[in-house]
């Protein structure tokens, strides 16, 4: 320790005087300290106030610079002097440095830099604003050659992806065909995996996704597919869902999607296609993603549907019945209702039988493949009369949505649940779905949908409530007194965010109500007249107009 406080009191001289031989030497001597015990050679540092006198000593032409720059790469390992670090002026001289040719002076400035910043965001993104990132980008370019320096700009590029304030300055450089032409000269495991960590936080950006795809990242991927899906170790199995997982996240940008499809021709299509039959979990899964990314327009979704995917789709998820892989369950739910869409993809997916592989599910206990099972029969029946005629009178799927109905700790079960039971009678507008909905004891979540705070879902709520009252008020009266539908319709005529469909669709159902003898009987008592005649005078012409008949028909009545 004596030496160490010699060599810093002839740095601090030797600085002063500019000796580059003697500070070399102490600068030696700096490192040995660092290297034996590196804590409390640093404290030593900090107390005898060497830092601040380290800026002057990082120029470019010095031959001391790659010696300082790993001193306080070394120094700053340790949490507590990354502060002074920072307060000693250090961080824009050695940001400088990264200009520098001398490939031992950028290794070790970009410790410097990286051991300063490290998991500090605030840091990190004053280096971004001091346009590190193009500087690595072009580095990584020159000295690719080089592992050391390559490991230090990959390390950077990791810490620095996960701020979304670095991805435009990483989309504005050629970050994607470096990391590509990195990625095909490497034949180690842990190479590929250090390459993948930055791909992976920099494809959540769109212009970068296009950029992956441009540049050849997707052949790299299914070549990793190819090599690892049928080997065993440990690390095959950690490259096959890297790269399967990270191809699907490429289809989630719409643009680099619509180039992969290239028209349901793609190369890259067909071969994601060929994993659903596939034995491996993780590339079914996959590939049941990537269907479900490529089912996002129309014209994609007709094309698929009429080639034959939901065939495969569906032979996917019978398997999956008994085996139970729940994630691939609940991606192939994705895909198909996905495709059901487009509107003449409708009526070919039911004659395919996708309802009734679907109904398979409905003993599931987990609520994300409830949630996509619903949203998939939902899907299929709208317009479809006669599917949701027949699902409508399933006695045990209605069974089934009035008990989802009530699973408060999965609000999107919840709402699916209510949607899909308004949506069969909407769809069907059959006495005979009606009342295998009030058997069911639906009829009060209806009328609890008709108060959600989604618009949508309120109206949606009050067709199917306004269909009940006219196929088959008197079953339904029971169920409508005690769940205190009168009083839902006098709350929401009289409030005034209410949208003008939810006043009209109010109105409609007081009138169809009005047959039923205590629910003519409420509505006299709750004063309706004088929230519907002040209805008259609404800018909306189709809610006034109804205002004025549902007024004469309460006067009428009264």
């Amino acid at each position: 320790m004596d030496n160490l406080n010699d060599a810093l009191a002839k740095l601090k001289l030797a600085s002063a005087d500019s000796a580059s031989d003697s500070v070399e030497n102490c600068l030696d001597c700096l490192l040995k300290a660092l290297a034996s015990s590196n804590t409390e050679a640093s404290m030593k540092i900090q107390e005898m106030g060497v830092l601040p006198l380290l800026p002057t000593l990082l120029s470019p032409q010095s031959s001391c610079t790659p010696k300082v720059a790993n001193v306080i790469a070394e120094v700053a390992k340790n949490e507590f002097m990354r502060s002074p670090c920072v307060e000693a002026g250090l961080i824009p001289p050695l940001v400088q440095l990264l200009n520098s040719t001398d490939q031992e002076v950028l290794l070790q400035t970009g410790r410097a830099l990286g051991n300063i910043c490290y998991d500090s965001h605030s840091l990190q993104g004053q280096l971004i604003s001091m346009g590190v990132i193009p500087t690595l980008v072009k580095l990584l370019g020159i000295h690719s050659h080089n592992a050391a320096l390559t490991e230090m700009c990959l390390i950077a590029f990791g810490n620095l992806a996960e701020l979304e304030s670095s991805k435009e300055q990483f989309a504005s450089t050629n970050i994607a065909e470096e990391l590509v032409r990195l990625f095909r000269k490497q034949a180690e495991h842990e190479k590929k995996e250090m390459i993948f960590e930055v791909l992976a936080p920099l494809a959540e950006n769109d212009v970068i996704k296009l950029q992956m795809v441009e540049a050849g990242l997707v052949e790299c991927l299914l070549e990793v597919v190819a090599q690892t899906v049928d080997g065993e170790r440990e690390e095959d199995v950690a490259q096959l869902k890297t790269a399967s997982d990270l191809m699907v996240l490429l289809l989630l940008g719409d643009e680099s999607m619509q180039k992969l499809f290239e028209g349901g021709k793609g190369s890259v299509f067909q071969r994601v296609l060929s994993w659903i039959p596939s034995h491996n979990h993780q590339l079914q899964l996959a590939g049941a993603l990537a269907i479900a990314n490529f089912a996002r327009n129309d014209g994609n979704c007709i094309h698929m549907v009429d080639t034959g995917i939901v065939q495969k789709l569906l032979e996917l998820l019978d398997r999956h019945i008994d085996e139970g892989n729940v994630t691939v369950q609940h991606a192939a739910l994705s895909a198909l209702r996905n495709l059901a869409i487009p509107v003449v993809n409708k009526s070919k997916m039911l004659s395919a039988g996708v309802a009734d592989v679907v109904l398979k599910f409905l003993q599931s206990e987990m609520p994300p493949v409830q949630f996509k099972l619903l949203g998939t029969l939902r899907m299929l029946i709208d317009t479809q009369v006669e599917a949701a005629d027949q699902l409508g009178t399933n006695a045990k799927l209605v069974e089934r949505l009035v008990e989802w109905c009530e699973a408060k700790d999965h609000a999107g079960v919840m709402g699916e649940s209510n949607r899909l039971l308004s949506a069969l009678i909407r769809h069907s507008k059959s006495k005979e779905v009606v009342r295998t909905v009030i058997q069911g004891g639906g009829v009060k979540h209806l009328i609890t949908m008709a108060t959600s705070e989604h618009m949508i879902m309120q109206n949606e709520a009050l067709v199917a409530l306004g269909l009940i009252a006219a196929l088959d008020l008197v079953a339904a009266e029971k169920d409508f007194v005690g769940a205190d539908l009168v009083a839902v319709l006098h709350k929401l005529l009289s409030d005034e965010r209410s949208a003008p469909e939810i006043k009209y669709n109010s109105m409609i159902l007081i009138c169809a109500v009005m047959g039923s003898e205590p629910l003519h009987k409420e509505v006299q008592s709750r004063a309706f007249i004088d929230v519907v005649s002040k209805l008259r005078s609404h800018e909306n012409k189709t809610v006034s107009h109804q205002a004025s008949l549902t007024e004469q028909r309460l006067t009428a009545q009264s």
